[in-house]
């Protein structure tokens, strides 16, 4: 097979990037960062947000998915 090409690489990752915005766009990403897990500190003066587990999950499906078009198109 042969590689990917930059072209083609930059319109994939462009459709990507507009699905990523759909789904936060219609509130299916509602989730993230309120896993259990994902830290929350509300204090008077404000709050802080660490969505640790949410980070990972999207670290381990973004690397399922490279690991895939790799094993797909190399």
């Amino acid at each position: 097979m042969t590689p990917l090409h930059p072209g083609r690489l930059l319109i994939l990752i462009g459709l990507i990037v507009a699905m990523v915005g759909l789904l936060v766009s219609t509130g299916a990403l509602d989730w993230f960062g309120r896993l259990p897990g994902d830290l929350r500190i509300k204090k008077p003066a404000g709050r802080i947000d660490i969505p640790w587990v949410s980070l990972l999950v999207i670290a381990v499906v973004f690397n399922a998915l490279v690991w895939l078009a790799r094993r797909l198109f190399l």
